[in-house]
């Protein structure tokens, strides 16, 4: 029998909850199987064609609201041989780090998994989908048997989601399933997928109830009718089961069959029609008034519920609609609830129709209330709804830092492209502020710049939601930036250090780019007791990926000076930090390991020089001129590793990369002077064979899509350019990773490294 089984001691770092801040609610009940209420019918029909379907890897059960599309999921699950992982996926999993850590805590009540897996931060820059795509099926491959249901899937809206999903169906093992069950079109490329017999369609007209179902269904809610009448039910409704299931609440309440004056036809509008004049109008006045007015709520406590409604008795009139199955419990407490998610549709619509005006007055309600009882999240989405930007901007300045330190890129980049949308950043400069620094750490330097420049226009007397002065923010901000060479970068790095709050982890970055601006200023000693600083803080705040860089920039010192036993151990320790702080997919990691292959290659391991000159080169998309000091000097670490492998084409690309941001950011010190050095003496050597490292940046940001079943089209529209040039672009990589098709060169650089883990 199919089971989910419950969570172990061992996988409760899985959890969400414990990947995120203590306010990002974490809904155990969307990993559990939805709970059946009274005796469903068992849709014998379909399972038993679902069962003649074998081995077919991926399930998709698309179609309107109200057709069983769950319950049938449920039932094919219980019967499953496996071990089956639910994920009952909702609007708050739009961010592929989200999605991933629900997955993640999925599979882990189904069999033991590598957690270490699931938590590599997301990286900005970078073909996103292939991540999460890549650790489930490689979690999937190392269990055994698991079956993975994702219901509920219309509600990935997010591009990238849903592409992770559709890329998830490619990359099964042979020991697992996948079930997506959806509203809409499934997030599946369902015409590959059905060209490979590798997937088993239901739709509306599978899911539509013949008689037999349609006579167990009524049965169920102690409703006998006579043939012709159920005939005549069957053909009004064309199998519906919730118009059945309303006919019979009507039936059973009236003594008389009501049938509707126009077939259904999975329509929302008629569906809505019935549901007002066959359930709400039995429902208590004050009943469905509650009902309706919380639908704005995603969930529902009895406080929330009051303070949006003004009421005082929320929480018992919640426990009575969950026992008459009117929401669901979310808890074993009996604190939190939601509503079903068709009848919350379908009360939305009533409420739009009956009280226009109230939406957005309940959601600013609901807003105050969240915020000031530690969910400044969820006040995020309601002041959104609200149309609130003053509240929005506030507390996405006090919140985005913790979302990005959880590695949820998404929800920032949201976040801030909607209040960026509505012009709120300029009258905003806390969160104007933010936002460019955390652009410039996602590799996005031109959203960046126009952010900086609304953020410069700050008043000197602007504070952060902390009550510290913006000064802080402003000089870490330019700091990074170094539009005015490392000089100005000096300046405004030791002021950001000074002026930012005692402790704050943003302290280390900022002591890093001050040390890197003596450094690369041929003042190495002066930098070394900086970074020393750096790491001392870093570690005692617990800041991975500074502490990482700093430890990193040390080991150039070292280098400097001929003592390469202490290098390779600075470089150890670097190495670590990435690891321990899972991070080892962004950008500035490339530096890590540029200087570990600088340090591999001195000793002679060139194996281990090699896998880790692969490991910075695949991160090169991700150096720009947004953090210009950091990218120059980490492209010119790995150029020097390259020289060390004697990869003169290798060392040529990287090369170009630099002048790429030297021509945007001229004044990096002593940084152009050492391109055009490693320039001469590359020019002085014979290029030989291209290899992985002399890919272009544009070929790099190319190869994980090659790895997905994307088409030539579908991959240019995801990078902006046309076909033509992701062909060109294709062969281009072929060439130099020595291969003749699209698969050879995933194999390749599979090999090379070149994909990530």
């Amino acid at each position: 029998m199919g089971r989910a089984v419950g969570a172990e001691a061992g996988t409760r770092d899985l959890d969400p909850a414990r990947w995120f801040g203590s306010d990002v609610v974490f809904e155990e009940s969307k990993l559990r199987l939805p709970p059946t209420h009274g005796d469903p019918v068992v849709r014998s029909r379909l399972l038993a064609r679902l069962e003649e379907a074998g081995d077919v890897p991926v399930l998709a059960v698309a179609a309107p609201p109200g057709y069983g599309k769950t319950s049938l999921l449920r039932q094919w699950s219980t019967r499953a041989e496996a071990p089956v992982a639910w994920l009952s996926v909702g609007e708050e999993d739009n961010d592929p780090a989200v999605l991933l850590a629900y997955l993640a805590a999925a599979l882990a009540r189904a069999s033991p998994i590598d957690a270490a897996r699931f938590r590599r931060r997301m990286p900005p820059g970078t073909p996103v989908p292939v991540i999460v795509a890549q650790r489930v099926a490689a979690a999937l491959s190392s269990t055994g048997p698991v079956v993975l249901v994702i219901d509920g899937a219309e509600e990935l809206h997010n591009d990238q989601c849903r592409d992770a999903v559709a890329e998830l169906a490619f990359r099964l093992p042979p020991t697992a399933r996948l079930a997506v069950g959806s509203r809409g079109t499934p997030p599946l490329h369902a015409s590959r997928l059905r060209a490979r017999g590798a997937v088993t369609e239901v739709g509306p007209d599978d899911l539509a109830m013949d008689p037999t179902e349609a006579r167990a269904l009524l049965a169920g809610s102690g409703v006998a009718l006579p043939d012709d009448e159920l005939a005549e039910l069957v053909r009004h409704t064309e199998g519906w089961p919730v118009a059945l299931h309303l006919a019979a609440l009507a039936h059973r309440r009236q003594g008389r069959l009501r049938t509707p004056a126009a077939p259904f036809t999975g329509d929302d509008r008629l569906m809505a029609d019935y549901l007002r004049t066959e359930l709400l109008s039995h429902v208590p006045r004050g009943r469905s008034a509650f009902m309706i007015r919380t639908s704005v709520l995603d969930r529902l406590s009895g406080p929330l519920c009051d303070a949006v409604l003004g009421t005082r008795r929320a929480g018992r009139l919640l426990q009575e609609l969950a026992t008459d199955h009117l929401v669901v419990p979310l808890d074993n407490r009996g604190a939190w609830f939601r509503h079903h998610r068709l009848f919350r549709d379908l009360l939305r619509a009533e409420l739009a129709q009956r009280e226009p005006d109230l939406e957005p007055v309940l959601h600013a309600r609901a807003a105050r209330w969240c915020e000031a009882n530690g969910l400044p999240e969820a006040a995020i989405g309601h002041a959104q709804a609200a149309g609130d930007v003053d509240r929005v901007a506030r507390l996405v300045a006090g919140r985005a830092l913790v979302a990005y330190a959880d590695g949820r890129l998404g929800t920032v980049d949201r976040w801030f492209r909607w209040l960026d949308e509505r012009g709120a950043l300029a009258t905003h400069p806390p969160a104007a502020v933010l936002g460019a620094v955390l652009m410039a750490l996602m590799a996005q330097p031109a959203t960046a710049e126009r952010w900086a420049a609304l953020a410069e226009q700050a008043p000197a007397a602007t504070t952060m939601p902390d009550g510290t002065p913006i000064a802080g923010w402003l000089a870490l901000m330019r700091g990074l930036q170094c539009r005015g060479g490392l000089a100005q970068v000096r300046r405004d790095a030791g002021l950001a250090r000074v002026l930012l709050p005692p402790g704050s982890p943003w302290c280390v970055s900022a002591a890093v780019a001050e040390a890197t601006s003596w450094l690369l200023d041929a003042e190495p000693e002066r930098a070394d007791a900086l970074l020393a600083y750096a790491v001392a803080v870093g570690r005692d705040v617990g800041v991975g990926p500074a502490t990482a860089v700093a430890l990193a920039e040390r080991a150039i010192v070292a280098i400097a000076r001929d003592d390469w036993d202490d290098a390779e151990r600075l470089a150890g320790r670097a190495l670590a930090a990435v690891h321990d702080d899972h991070v080892g997919d962004h950008g500035w990691a490339a530096l890590v390991h540029a200087v570990v292959a600088r340090t591999a290659a001195h000793r002679g391991d060139v194996g281990r020089a090699r896998a880790s000159l692969a490991e910075g080169t695949r991160l090169r998309p991700q150096l720009t001129h947004a953090v210009a000091f950091l990218s120059v000097q980490t492209l010119l670490q790995l150029a020097r590793a390259c020289l060390a492998l004697a990869d003169a084409a290798g060392a040529r690309a990287v090369l170009r990369d630099a002048d790429d941001v030297l021509r945007l950011r001229p004044q990096l010190g002593s940084l152009r002077r050492e391109a055009d050095e490693l320039r001469a003496t590359v020019d002085t050597l014979q290029v030989g064979a291209l290899g992985a490292s002399s890919l272009t940046t544009a070929e790099l940001r190319l190869i994980p899509l090659l790895s997905t079943h994307l088409s030539f089209a579908e991959i240019g529209e995801r990078l902006f350019v046309s076909r033509h040039t992701v062909k060109t672009q294709a062969i281009s990589v072929y060439r130099k990773l020595g291969v003749s098709s699209r698969s050879e060169a995933v194999d390749r650089a599979q090999e090379l490294g070149l994909l990530g883990r």
